[in-house]
């Protein structure tokens, strides 16, 4: 580790800080009572993560490289940095803070993930599935989709297509006519998009092929002699990652000619396919280490970095784990989350998203309606925990299913899931403005209550957020709640119901599993 000179900076008083980890974003803001360190050296925690740190007093911090950072004593401690630490003041409130840094840091691209994200629902075969997609389920799922009053939207067709980690192409069995499929789903109004990952299994020819390429990480003094050998021998090996489906070699996309490999893999797909674009999962640096051996030097985080770039070349490309690359037309999904209400569930995912939109990462995602971490998805969904996450989704820039409503509820709770399904696509074309507007400014989509509103103490808010400057909105996202607390900025909010608020105030109002309180500031 570096030996860098440890930066302090002393807080001022009522200020907070947010960033880092996007994770955490249930822990921000960051002040002068909250004692916490984080490293992002290697620990991203499954989600997205960037160098950066913006004060509700307009103060920044920058680092191009990870760094170690802590709050304690009043102070924001910086450490363990590879590259200057660049601090910028005077921007006011935390609007102005982000701006600034994303201007001279992550500066807006001027592209936006394809429309159909913002404008319906999109839908992914990860949970209705399992790891056992096939084409007649992906296409009876489709006619599902549309038979049961939903719009067609982007389809994820989910890990399991293929036929090896780093062979992809279709499993012949399981999918006999790719083309005339996608075909078939296109004309129904869908876009397809496929999971991929940087793995690549090992016991196949085309592992052969790629390591002697080197395009695959390697590790020095592996043994790789056998038992009939009493003096083995240590040389440089591929590295083996172990991961959730197993034990995989990873490619070297700090490698031109390997990053050019994948990408010319992905472009087959497009081409012979007519695929829209990607899911990217893995790629998080936890899996990396330091002394990896590859073509370009590189920290755990820059291989994820590395990763992130691939996508840049689609319309569709969603990344759970990402570093940097703020401002850049990724869609980057909460990670895989439980059927459950509190951490580690629907909780987490309103203040992650929060957090995403103050790191650059606008095209932000709620992971799957209901939860998308298979294994701990019971075959009976909670109706409540369902409703309440469709409706948490409603006004996220997307959102997506698995479990389709006619699949997890009854009648009587299908007809609200429909409602909520019917809001989105009212609100999609407002939802799709807001994005173009990220595109060119860099702002985020979904909004902190203090990135609107700085000089009315909504620091600590962390239950309801801005869409875009207009739209207040107040998810459930407790079990058994009937009434909450909505607070308001000055101005007249008119309600989902009708009311009419006069701000600045709090008002208690009732939440039956029927309502999303959401409010629009009328001129």
């Amino acid at each position: 580790m570096s030996a860098s000179k440890c930066v302090e900076i002393k807080l001022l008083t009522d200020e907070y800080w947010w960033g880092g980890v996007a994770r955490h974003g249930d822990l921000m803001p960051f002040h002068a009572g909250t004692p916490y360190r984080q490293s992002l050296h290697r620990t991203f925690l499954g989600n997205q993560a960037s160098p950066l740190l913006v004060s509700s007093r307009g103060r920044y911090v920058w680092s191009d490289e990870p760094l170690t950072f802590e709050f304690r004593d009043g102070c924001l401690l910086l450490d363990e940095y590879h590259s200057p630490i660049i601090q910028g003041e005077g921007y006011g409130n935390l609007r102005g803070a982000y701006l600034a840094a994303a201007e001279r840091f992550f500066p807006p691209s001027g592209r936006i993930p394809h429309e159909l994200s913002f404008l319906a629902p999109q839908y992914n075969t990860w949970i209705a599935m399992g790891k056992y997609p096939t084409q007649e389920k992906v296409l009876r799922y489709a006619e599902e989709i549309l038979g049961n009053g939903m719009p067609p939207g982007v389809l994820i067709i989910d890990d399991f297509w293929y036929k090896n980690n780093g062979i992809w192409e279709w499993d012949p069995i399981a999918f006999p006519t790719p083309k005339a499929m996608i075909d078939q789903l296109h004309r129904q109004g869908f876009r397809i998009v496929l999971w991929v990952s940087p793995w690549v299994s090992a016991d196949t020819r085309r592992f052969q092929r790629l390591a002697s390429s080197r395009y695959l990480l390697f590790a020095a003094d592996q043994a790789m002699g056998d038992e009939t050998n009493p003096d083995p021998r240590f040389e440089e090996a591929p590295v083996i990652q172990r991961w959730w489906n197993g034990a995989s070699a990873v490619l070297d996309l700090s490698n031109p000619t390997a990053f050019a490999w994948f990408q010319h893999e992905l472009d087959r797909l497009v081409s012979e396919f007519g695929i829209d674009g990607f899911k990217f999962d893995g790629g998080d640096p936890s899996r990396y280490n330091a002394t990896d051996i590859s073509y370009a030097p590189r920290s755990p985080s820059g291989h994820c970095e590395d990763y992130g770039r691939i996508g840049l070349k689609y319309e569709l490309s969603e990344y759970r784990a990402c570093w940097k690359l703020g401002n850049q037309p990724l869609i980057q999904r909460v990670r895989d989350k439980g059927h459950s209400w509190g951490t580690g569930g629907l909780a987490d995912t309103l203040p992650t998203s929060l957090a995403h939109g103050l790191m650059g990462y606008a095209f932000t995602c709620p992971d799957m309606v209901g939860g998308g971490e298979l294994g701990s998805i019971p075959s009976k969904l909670d109706p409540e925990l369902y409703i309440r996450w469709a409706q948490s989704g409603t006004f996220f820039p997307i959102v997506q299913y698995s479990v389709l409503p006619h699949r997890a509820l009854d009648a009587e709770h299908l007809s609200i899931a429909h409602e909520f399904v019917s809001l989105r696509q009212k609100m999609g074309p407002e939802i799709l403005k807001l994005a173009l507007h990220a595109a060119k400014t860099g702002e985020p989509i979904m909004r902190h209550m203090a990135y609107v509103f700085p000089a009315d103490h909504f620091e600590m808010v962390n239950d309801q957020f801005m869409l875009g400057d207009r739209y207040l909105i107040a998810p459930v996202l407790t079990k058994g709640q009937t009434s909450r607390t909505i607070r308001f900025p000055a101005g007249d909010w008119r309600g989902d119901d009708g009311s009419l608020v006069h701000g600045p105030c709090a008002v208690t109002v009732a939440v039956p599993l029927t309502r999303l309180p959401w409010y629009t500031l009328e001129a």
